[in-house]
């Protein structure tokens, strides 16, 4: 477990720190797709070769079932928004804050509402041909495919 100080871990004090430059660049490069494509492979190449191989595919798969989202980083991680700018779906490494399994996350923009109860993060620990369809369908979902 993380040593925490002010409240907060150094894991996530990095993770505030990341958000905060990814502002500064996002405003010296505008926030193009091309710029956004940039920065997420920047911080894909930057991982440890499992993440990175989860963060590959999660990649790939949001261009191909939902090529309208445009690439970001947020907090450090890959992230992609909606027109309006909003994450809509997210991958967080395990390796970020040394956790058994990374996590792809929905943000409240995402749009998989169903009744009073639904899901908005998933462990992910390998893609399957099973899993990568379930995360396909999820962020076409998300996405509002």
């Amino acid at each position: 477990m993380a040593a925490r100080t002010d409240g907060l871990s150094a894991e996530e004090r990095d993770a505030v720190n990341h958000r905060a430059a990814e502002l500064r660049a996002q405003a010296k490069a505008g926030k193009t797709r091309e710029a956004g494509e940039k920065a997420v492979r920047e911080a894909i190449d930057a991982l440890p070769d499992d993440d990175r191989a989860l963060a590959e595919g999660i990649d790939r798969i949001v261009k191909e079932v939902a090529p309208h989202l445009v690439p970001k980083t947020w907090y450090g991680f890959p992230a992609y928004t909606d027109a309006a700018g909003k994450v809509v779906v997210f991958f967080k490494a395990a390796s970020k804050f040394t956790t058994r399994y990374a996590t792809l996350g929905f943000e409240e923009a995402a749009q998989l509402d169903d009744g009073d109860l639904w899901v908005t993060s998933f462990a992910l620990l390998k893609l399957t041909p099973e899993v990568e369809a379930r995360v396909a369908e999820a962020i076409r979902r998300a996405a509002g495919n």
